[in-house]
């Protein structure tokens, strides 16, 4: 545990999650307009064919091929999100703003592979939960299966880490 920081609790852990899901909101969504465009672009060079479907949203959505590829493509977009930033920095857009921080045990940055790991896991922020009844080591379940912790920084802190970046 950090010695530093103490570790984040669940209300603010959920509160960093709502600013997080909106980022991801959108980046699904346009995800989600440029696999349109290349299927439409498909169908447009004749490669595919939208048969008796009303417009290509209804194709992707009866082809079980097309929609499992779409649906893996935003599960794919979601978790590379919070892999990136938790890499990077620690932090993702919300837990910037609520001085929140992912690392390691020891207090380093996680790896991409941890970040993958810990997103996959984190079943769209039911692991959270975890905390909840954890009251002695505040770590999700995620946290526990990934080997992080999420610490609460301070001010200073957090800009510090935010200049850092640039």
């Amino acid at each position: 545990m950090s010695a530093e920081f103490p570790r984040a609790g669940f209300w603010r852990r959920f509160a960093s999650l709502i600013y997080d899901t909106l980022v991801v909101i959108a980046f699904a969504m346009l995800t989600t307009v440029l696999y349109l465009l290349a299927v439409q672009g498909l169908i447009s060079l004749d490669v595919l064919s939208i048969g008796n479907a009303e417009d290509v949203s209804a194709y992707i959505q009866n082809s079980p091929l097309l929609y499992g590829i779409r649906s893996g493509l935003l599960v794919l977009v979601s978790v590379a999100f919070f892999s990136y930033f938790w890499a990077k920095s620690g932090q993702t857009i919300g837990m910037r703003a609520w001085r929140l921080k992912v690392q390691t045990l020891d207090g380093k940055l996680i790896s991409w592979q941890q970040g993958a790991l810990r997103a996959i896991c984190a079943l769209l922020g039911l692991g959270n939960l975890v905390v909840l009844i954890d009251f002695k080591n505040k770590r999700a379940l995620q946290d526990y299966i990934a080997k992080t912790e999420v610490i609460t920084l301070t001010k200073e802190e957090n800009k510090r880490i935010y200049r850092s970046l640039d």
